[in-house]
């Protein structure tokens, strides 16, 4: 992540397990060394029906990551007939950045999704190391997002009543972290799939 030849998403992301769902969040800012390399970049990426991903890291490692795993969970629903369940999907994703320990992925990701009846978020590192969490965090902005996360989450709670602090967290991260920036971009997994907030009701949440 050193290396300033190369696209980095600085980063902060966070995710949060709520009753009825998941809310996930990101900046926008990509960086090249101290270069604002683009103000409009996706960090979180639908893998299928049922699950998401976020991304920090080298944006190059990132994107062949998600590309790699949409496509395993393709070829598993069309060998089982069903989705990908979230904790196989972060086993499979955990196997090959294993790996690929020597050489790593230069990534740090969030695997959210449903499992069966229950919704779940795993942090993911670069050489596949797993935890299961009911909040998180990802990025070089994640120590102050962490902040608000700790004082703020609650569980059982609707993601109606969470997407206002998964916003607050990032945009925090934004006002510290010199690597995270632009805006805030919000996606809600619950059981009607995965959707992503337009600008507008964003917006509504901030002010």
């Amino acid at each position: 992540m050193e290396n300033s030849k190369s696209i980095q998403t600085g980063t902060t992301t966070v995710a949060v397990v709520c009753s009825d769902g998941i809310v996930l969040a990101s900046d926008k800012r990509a960086t090249m060394g101290y270069f604002i390399a683009s103000k409009d970049v996706t960090k979180i990426f639908p893998i299928s029906d049922n699950i998401a991903m976020t991304v920090a890291g080298s944006v190059g490692d990132a994107q062949a990551l998600v590309r790699l795993l949409q496509a395993e969970a393709r070829l598993y629903k069309l060998r089982y007939s069903k989705e990908m369940s979230a904790t196989s999907a972060a086993t499979l994703l955990a196997n090959i950045l294993f790996q690929y320990k020597f050489f790593p992925y230069y990534v740090q990701l969030i695997l959210a999704g449903k499992d069966e009846e229950k919704y779940k978020i795993f942090s993911i590192d670069a050489i596949g190391g797993v935890t299961e969490e009911k909040f998180t965090s990802s990025g070089s902005g994640s120590p102050i997002a962490y902040g608000v996360l700790e004082a703020s989450y609650k569980e059982n709670v609707t993601t109606k009543e969470m997407i206002q602090v998964a916003i607050k967290a990032v945009n925090i991260a934004m006002k510290r972290d010199s690597a995270s920036g632009e805006a805030v971009d919000v996606v809600l997994i619950n059981k009607n799939g995965i959707k992503r907030l337009e600008k507008s009701e964003i917006n509504k949440w901030v002010e």
